[in-house]
């Protein structure tokens, strides 16, 4: 009898790993379980943002320099055109559960550099703003990398203007400061004063919000009124895109469980020597997914039940419109593509 009772109790045991596993394994795919529990754990801290240095030890990321920061940065992917490196950040853990959920899981920020002298970059969504994926776009129009862009209203609409193909099919969202716009074939990322220095008919766009640097100079209210306008001090999923003075552009971007304040995603821009920046819809609805030889990555938020649904690997947009990269054609190629 002994023996019969510890085997029952070893199945029992087995059974309820098994079940554990698939439940993680559900949350993790749905719902990017791992990432939400950290993010969950840390969104009230006080405690500010720390990073990683490539010789072991954490520093506040705000008082890590140039130096450290580019040494810090661990390379993903790297292509003509085209970088990915990732950061390895943290908070000071101040209770159990914040300390058991970054020691098991980690989390990192994303940062993306891109050429666009190599890439074209434009908006890309379904007819009517239907919803879709960052994976489904990447797929659909063999894409390397595509990021949701824009908020949306009550009725998952884009909130702001939306560009295509050089005609405008979204309108204006006045309140809005920050955009992505192509003009004279060149891409830029930043403040509505940028969109209005620059002359020539858009291309392609979307609105955004908020814009937070200019000319390399960091917004005031970024530091001075974070809570105004926007959630700045709120810990959560940020996207924020930008641009060098050379054109590349830079997204830094929250990856698993690496959720931060406005002002840590615009320190770390600030530091990686962007132009202009302005941030993109970020939180729950942040998804963007990245092509590579082995296969790419994808993330997305999830961070509650959308009633939109679940598709692929990632989210619906919430607002069905995105940002889409593909690789620059030769003109003999996109005049047979034109045709």
């Amino acid at each position: 009898m002994p023996l019969k009772i510890s085997g029952c109790f070893k199945w029992i045991a087995l059974l309820a790993l098994v079940a554990g596993v698939v439940v993680y394994g559900v949350g993790e795919y749905y719902f990017n379980l791992s990432s939400n529990v950290v993010a969950v754990a840390v969104r009230d801290s006080k405690m500010p943002l720390e990073i990683r240095l490539k010789k072991g030890g954490w520093k506040k990321a705000s008082e890590v320099t140039l130096a450290e920061l580019s040494l810090a940065l661990t390379e993903r992917h790297r292509e003509d055109g085209f970088r990915w490196s990732s950061l390895a950040v943290r908070r000071q853990p101040g209770g159990v559960l914040d300390r058991a959920a970054q020691g098991l899981f980690g989390a990192e920020v994303n940062v993306v550099w891109i050429s666009p002298d190599k890439f074209d970059i434009q908006t890309s969504f379904l007819p009517g703003f239907e919803l879709t994926t960052s994976d489904e776009r990447m797929q659909t129009e063999n894409l390397w990398f595509s990021i949701n862009a824009n908020f949306r209203d009550p009725d998952g609409k884009p909130l702001g203007w939306v560009y295509h193909e050089g005609r405008q099919v979204n309108p204006t969202f006045p309140k809005w400061t920050g955009c992505f716009f192509v003009k004279n074939g060149r891409p830029y990322f930043g403040s509505k004063k940028l969109f209005d220095s620059i002359s020539g008919p858009v291309e392609e766009g979307t609105q955004g919000y908020p814009s937070v640097m200019k000319d390399h100079k960091v917004f005031p209210y970024v530091a001075l009124e974070p809570n105004r306008h926007f959630d700045g001090t709120k810990i959560s999923y940020r996207s924020l895109a930008a641009m060098k003075q050379d054109g590349t552009l830079v997204f830094v971007l929250s990856g698993d469980g690496g959720v931060m304040t406005v002002s840590e995603v615009t320190d770390i821009a600030w530091k990686l020597e962007v132009q202009h920046a302005t941030l993109l819809d970020g939180g729950r609805a942040l998804q963007y997914s990245i092509r590579t030889e082995g296969g790419g990555g994808h993330f997305h938020a999830a961070w509650n039940s959308d009633p939109s649904g679940l598709s692929g690997s990632g989210r619906r947009f919430t607002s069905g419109c995105g940002s889409a990269l593909r690789r620059s054609l030769s003109s003999h190629e996109q005049a047979d593509d034109d045709s």
